[in-house]
C-alpha cells in the first residue's frame, strides 16, 4: 500500500519561490561583474582619446562632443544592465572590445572632422556618432527579443533568399548608386551598403545548411597526398558559392564582398566537415578566381597592377597616390606615433572609412596598430571558442563562421592598406566610418552574447 501524498500548504509554496529569486538575486554574477570593469576601462580609454584629439587639434577641450559620446556610453551601459537581467552568462569580453573599438575610431573621424573643418550633420563624426546609436539599439534589440536564437535554425533558407536579396540590391536601377563598386543603395534620404547586412543573413544560413548536410559531405572520399578528397558530386554548394562570389565580383566589381562570403563558407565547410581537403580546393578555387579576374576584369586587374607596382612614379600620381599616402603616413609615425590630433592623416584620401587604419597608424604609432590588432585578435578567439564550447551545431557554426568573417574582413583590410594583398573595398569592423557596417558588426555582437549564454546556460541542448 503506497503513502499518501501530502501537499504543501500555499504558504510554504510561495515562501520556496521567494527564497529562490532572493538566492537568485544574490548569487554573483561573475561573468558580468567583470564585464563592467572592463567596460569602465574602455570607457576611459575613449573618453582620453576624444580629449587627446580636442588637445592635439584644437589645443581645448570642447566637452560638448564629450557629452555626445557620454550618450553611446549610456547605451553601452543599458546593454550592459540588460545582460544582467536576460542574459547573464554570455561572454564577458565581446561587448568591452567591440565598444573600445567604436571608440578609437569615433575619435579618429573626429579629428579628421576638425582638420577639414567639417561641422554639424557634414562631418562624418556626428554620422557615426547617430548610427553607433542606431547600432547599440540594434544589439539591444536582438538581445532583447531573440530569446533563442535557435529560432534561426527554421528560417534558414528565407534567410539565404533574403541574403542574396540584399547582395542584388545595388545593380537593380533606381536604387545602386554611382561609384567605383556597386555597393550601395540609395533610398533618397538615406544611403546603405547591404552586402554588411547580408553576410549576416548568409551566415546564418549557411550555418543552417551544413547542418542540414553535414552527414553527405562528410561522407568517405578518395584518399590522396594524406588528405582525403570530397566526391565530386560533393562539390556542389561549393562551387555554386564560388560562382556567386564571381559574380559579385563582376557584377558590382567588389571583390572584397565576393572574397567574404566565399572565406566564411570555407571555413564553416571546415567546421562542419573537419576535412581540411575543403579548404584546399577553396584557396585554390579563390586563387584562381582572383587570377581569371585580374585577367579580363579592368577593376580587378587595375587593383593587381597598383598592388605590385604601387611606387611607380606614374602611378602614384594617380592611381595608387592613396595606397603611398597611407603607407608614408604610417612610416611617418613611427613606433610610438605622431600623438591624436598631431599628424596629418588628412592628407590620405579618404582616411576616415578605406583608410582609417594608416591614419591611425600615424598618430598611435606601430605600437597603437599592434594593440588594435590585438583587440580584433581576442575578439575573434572569443566567438571562435563560444562556437567550439557548446554541444549545438548551429549555434557552433554560426558563431564560428561571424567570428570568422569579423576576422578574414580585418584581414583583408589591413593587408590591402599594407600593401601585402591587393586592397578591395571593404570598410575595417567598428573603427571605420560607415552605418551600415556598424549596425552589422554590432548584431553579430548580440549574436555572440546569446549564443554564448545559451552555450554556459543549456549545453546540452543539441540541433542536427
Amino acid at each position: 500500500m503506497s503513502a499518501p501524498v501530502t501537499t504543501p500548504p500555499d504558504g510554504v509554496t510561495a515562501d520556496t519561490a521567494v527564497i529562490r529569486a532572493l538566492r537568485r538575486i544574490r548569487v554573483p554574477q561573475t561573468q558580468r561583474n567583470r564585464e563592467l570593469a572592463l567596460l569602465i576601462f574602455a570607457f576611459a580609454i575613449n573618453g582620453s582619446a576624444v580629449a587627446l584629439v580636442q588637445l592635439g587639434a584644437l589645443g581645448a577641450i570642447d566637452w560638448t562632443f564629450l557629452v555626445y559620446c557620454g550618450g553611446l556610453t549610456a547605451l553601452v551601459i543599458a546593454l550592459h544592465i540588460l545582460l544582467r537581467l536576460r542574459a547573464r552568462d554570455a561572454d564577458p569580453f565581446v561587448v568591452p572590445i567591440a565598444t573600445v573599438l567604436t571608440g578609437i575610431g569615433l575619435a579618429m573621424i573626429y579629428r579628421l572632422d576638425i582638420a577639414r573643418d567639417r561641422h554639424g550633420w557634414d562631418a562624418f563624426s556626428t554620422r557615426q556618432l547617430a548610427w553607433a546609436a542606431i547600432a547599440l539599439v540594434a544589439a539591444i534589440l536582438v538581445v532583447l527579443y531573440l530569446r533563442n536564437y535557435r529560432v534561426l535554425f527554421r528560417y534558414t533558407y528565407i534567410f539565404g533568399l533574403v541574403g542574396i536579396v540584399l547582395l542584388i540590391l545595388p545593380i537593380i536601377p533606381g536604387l545602386g548608386t554611382d561609384a567605383n563598386a556597386d555597393v550601395w543603395v540609395s533610398l533618397g534620404f538615406f544611403s546603405f551598403q547591404p552586402g554588411e547586412l547580408a553576410k549576416i543573413s548568409l551566415g546564418i544560413f549557411f550555418a543552417g545548411y551544413l547542418v542540414r548536410t553535414r552527414e553527405s559531405l562528410t561522407s568517405t572520399g578518395t584518399r590522396f597526398l594524406g588528405l582525403t578528397w570530397p566526391r565530386a558530386r560533393e562539390l556542389g554548394p561549393l562551387l555554386v558559392i564560388w560562382l556567386v562570389s564571381l559574380g559579385i565580383i563582376v557584377m558590382q566589381r567588389d571583390l572584397g564582398t565576393g572574397l567574404l562570403i566565399f572565406g566564411m563558407f570555407v571555413a564553416m565547410l571546415y567546421v562542419a566537415t573537419g576535412k581540411t581537403s575543403w579548404v584546399v580546393i577553396g584557396v585554390v578555387l579563390a586563387a584562381g578566381g582572383a587570377f581569371v579576374a585580374s585577367r579580363f576584369l579592368p577593376y580587378v586587374g587595375n587593383r593587381f597592377t597598383i598592388w605590385l607596382d604601387a611606387f611607380n612614379p606614374e602611378l602614384m600620381d594617380n592611381s595608387s597616390f592613396q595606397l603611398v599616402n597611407g603607407i608614408f603616413g604610417m612610416a611617418n609615425g613611427g613606433l610610438l606615433g605622431t600623438g591624436l590630433g598631431q599628424g596629418r592623416p588628412y592628407l590620405t584620401p579618404v582616411a576616415e572609412s578605406d583608410y582609417i587604419l594608416p591614419a591611425l597608424g600615424e598618430e598611435l604609432g606601430l605600437i597603437g596598430v599592434f594593440a588594435i590588432l590585438c583587440l580584433y585578435m581576442v575578439f575573434t578567439s572569443r566567438g571562435i571558442r563560444i562556437g567550439l564550447a557548446g554541444q549545438d551545431d548551429f549555434g557552433k557554426l554560426l558563431a564560428t563562421g561571424l567570428s570568422f568573417t569579423i576576422a578574414l574582413q580585418v584581414f583583408i583590410m589591413v593587408g590591402g592598406v599594407t600593401r601585402l594583398i591587393p586592397l578591395t573595398g571593404l570598410t575595417t569592423p567598428f573603427l571605420a566610418a560607415g552605418g551600415s557596417s556598424l549596425v552589422a558588426n554590432w548584431i553579430i555582437v548580440a549574436l555572440l552574447l546569446r549564443i554564448s549564454d545559451a552555450v554556459r546556460s543549456r549545453p546540452r541542448v543539441v540541433i542536427g
